[in-house]
């Protein structure tokens, strides 16, 4: 994190700080390894990790640090009290160790409740406090209420995990009020987290057109308007900086491009309805089988297929204009040909066309959706050393015309057996993309389910009968705080079921979602209304399956997933039939469906083909054994 120390009046230049994960936070933040007992505290193993970091600190200082910087994002939950008590027993036994350097424990995400408050600002050998300004805005009352005479309070006024460019002047009233608190030697500008979440330079965007190019700010960015305000803070104010700044976010404010009057008027019209479907899940499913005719257990998959080199060859030289758009309509025509052959010959149930013509499952509807930018080279860290570039939604958000029609209809016209419509939802476009903040995420994500909305229709109208909207990042958007919970999951399952509310009954909707544990929102998942969710299972040693166990009642169609495809492991029939087995336990054998965790974008064909296979077998020795 850069920061800028107002002590001497002006600003002193970068400071490298070492930053840690706390050691509360560490450990509250870990998972017990597999198979230790579900009462294990995992605050029992604070006095070894102590010792740990003990040694880590001891290191810092003998190199030269004058400043260690713990990160302790877990005090913006809802702890209990002895999670609180923990951080106070932590840091006094770390006090000696930590002496004669500046300790800064940094906050972010979340306004930080008031009990964690009182504790974090009570700690021992603690020099300073950072909080996230920009998410916690009630941390703002907790400060002028009382702040510890002496300390330093590190003020995260510029947002760090979003692209949008700072409100200099509220920046400052913010930092003149906390000035006259806290003192001005003892005030810091700073980010509101670590700039890990945003984009690099904005400078390496040469195709962003120059009036939203003018609204943003990446890390680069970020950074000049950190030391921008703390020269203001001393008396150096950049008048033309200020003024520039001034400029564009009246420019964004009032530009035509942002605002669509249509899409306000549909998506206000929306609140005068809970959008469900007039016909119950279960007389749907009825249904739907007698259209579909399904086997018991049916086999799916859930979108993507291997993403060859070949492939991404296609898709990078039309996107250059290297080859004409007839020539890219025969390649990947070619490729859903073979895909449908595939599954044909797996003897796979319901397919899907293996989404070749896509690149990213939020940047190919973000694409062709108004109301979104794109950048070049703006990749953020999604998970390990995966990156992506997130869409930028700048205005109200549309669809100009049909998205995925085309290829499902030509995919369907390839096949007898139901093909899948394959879409994003609302909710994972939402929470993947760097979203507008000049009005609440839910009115965004209710203009993207309308969105989805007409392309759901469209695909209906096309005659294709199965249709599914991937929620991968549903859970994922889930806020911090408890309280807030219940707001957030009503929105966004309400944008999922606008997204289908007026097709047939003999259409079947699906949906997916990985990534996560669901067993804490089952509730809400019920509460979408799907026909059928294919769920990641696998990878997540079955937890799933634990909330059925607890008696959750579930009468939709359900795909927990037989295996992990993030694994290059072929899983053999018997074991795939022995996680069906498991599922017939909890659910019943009629809503069961059978597929892998999640798309097999990732995988190789030679990966590919035997797991399928063997998920196929297994299904069908699952159905012999009911038939006996």
């Amino acid at each position: 994190m850069l920061t800028v120390d107002l002590s001497k009046g002006c600003p002193l230049g970068i400071d490298t700080i070492p930053v840690l994960v706390g050691p509360v936070s560490y450990l509250l933040l870990s998972k017990p390894a597999k198979g230790v007992e579900k009462s294990f505290s995992l605050l029992s193993l604070l006095p070894k990790v102590l010792a740990i970091y003990k040694e880590v600190v001891a290191d810092l200082k003998a190199a030269g640090a004058s400043w260690i910087q713990f990160d302790e994002p877990t005090l913006v939950l809802d702890l209990e009290s002895h999670k609180l008590q923990a951080f106070t027993d932590a840091y006094s036994e770390l006090a000696s160790t930590l002496s004669g350097v500046n300790v800064l424990i940094e906050t972010y995400f979340a306004d930080i409740p008031a009990e964690a408050y009182k504790t974090l600002t009570s700690l021992s050998g603690v020099s300073a406090y950072g909080f996230d300004l920009v998410r916690g805005t009630k941390t703002l009352d907790l400060i002028k209420s009382g702040f510890p005479s002496g300390k330093y309070l590190f003020a995260g006024v510029v947002d760090g995990r979003n692209i949008w460019a700072n409100d200099l002047a509220a920046s400052i009233s913010t930092l003149q009020a906390l000035e006259g608190i806290v003192g001005k030697d003892k005030l810091v500008v700073s980010t509101s987290c670590s700039l890990l979440h945003t984009a690099v330079d904005l400078v390496n965007e040469t195709k962003l057109d120059d009036e939203i190019k003018s609204w943003l700010a990446f890390a680069a960015q970020k950074v000049v308007e950190v030391n921008a305000l703390a020269a203001a803070l001393s008396g150096n104010k950049d008048e033309a900086f200020f003024s520039s700044n001034a400029a564009a976010l009246a420019s964004r404010k009032s530009s035509p491009r942002v605002t669509n009057e249509a899409v306000q008027k549909a998506a206000a019209a929306l609140k005068g309805s809970d959008h469900r479907r007039a016909t119950n899940v279960s007389a749907r499913l009825d249904a739907q089988q007698k259209k579909l005719n399904l086997p018991i257990l049916p086999t799916t998959t859930i979108g993507s297929f291997p993403q060859t080199v070949e492939l991404r060859r296609v898709r990078r030289e039309y996107k250059a204009n290297k080859i004409s758009e007839e020539e890219y309509v025969k390649a990947i025509t070619e490729e859903i040909r073979k895909v449908v052959e595939l599954q044909e010959e797996l003897d796979i149930d319901v397919l899907v066309h293996g989404e070749p013509e896509r690149n990213d499952m939020v940047e190919y509807f973000g694409e062709q959706l108004s109301g979104f930018a794109f950048t070049v080279n703006g990749w953020v860290q999604s998970y390990g050393s995966r990156c992506v570039k997130p869409p930028i939604i700048y205005g109200d958000v549309s669809r100009p015309k049909a998205m995925t029609v085309f290829w499902s209809s030509k995919a369907q016209s390839l096949t007898k057996r139901p093909m899948k419509g394959m879409l994003t939802g609302p909710v994972t476009i939402l929470n993947w993309s760097f979203v507008r903040n000049d009005q609440p995420r839910s009115e965004t994500c209710y203009q993207i389910a309308l969105a989805i909305k007409d392309e759901v229709e469209d695909l209906e109208k096309a005659g294709i009968n199965v249709i599914q909207i991937d929620e991968a990042a549903l859970r994922e958007g889930l806020p911090l705080r408890k309280s807030e919970h219940a707001d957030y999951l009503d929105w966004s399952v309400h944008s999922f079921r606008i997204t289908n509310v007026g097709v047939q009954d003999t259409t079947q909707i699906h949906t997916h979602m990985c990534y996560s544990n669901f067993n804490d929102i089952i509730h809400s998942i019920i509460d979408m209304d799907a026909d059928v969710i294919t769920i990641e299972n696998s990878r997540s040693d079955e937890k799933l399956l634990s909330v059925f166990r607890e008696g959750v009642k579930y009468g939709a169609g359900i795909g927990p997933g037989v295996y992990d495809i993030h694994s290059p492991r072929i899983p053999p029939t018997e074991e795939i039939a022995d996680r069906i087995n498991k599922m017939l336990a909890v659910l019943e054998k009629n809503i069961l469906w059978v597929n892998p965790d999640c798309g097999l974008k990732t995988r190789k064909y030679s990966e590919v083909r035997p797991a399928l296979t063997n998920v196929v077998a297994a299904a069908k020795l699952i159905r012999n054994e009911l038939a006996k």
